[in-house]
């Protein structure tokens, strides 16, 4: 599956759509996924995590509602519209130009 933020065809992505890959999210991945959509999901932690991650908070258009990033241990809180959550390594947000008002959507979201 791809990940396209403002009609850009940015990078592969994963999709967790089940309760346990949502619990796994970014652990004990090695390396790093370019891109983890969650879904459902508005918060996230990184219990376990040895690096930072990218989090962006998405409404249900797959609009970017928040950008923060998580440290290993921390917490991104619920965001207030949020439906699902899209994790990337540290850095990846930047790179693609994503920012709060973005628009991101899968490949799957455009059929």
């Amino acid at each position: 599956m791809r990940l396209t933020i403002d009609g850009r065809d940015l990078a592969p992505v994963l999709v967790a759509d089940t309760y346990w890959s949502r619990l796994r999210g970014m652990l004990a991945r090695r390396p790093l996924p370019p891109a983890l959509l969650l879904r459902p999901s508005s918060s996230v932690h990184g219990v376990g995590m040895r690096e930072p991650l990218d989090v962006a908070t998405l409404g249900a258009d797959g609009t970017v509602l928040a950008v923060r990033v998580l440290k290993p241990f921390g917490l991104v809180p619920p965001v207030r519209g949020a439906v699902d959550v899209l994790e990337a390594p540290v850095g990846s947000f930047d790179r693609w130009g994503l920012v709060v008002g973005s628009r991101v959507a899968t490949d799957d979201d455009l059929s």
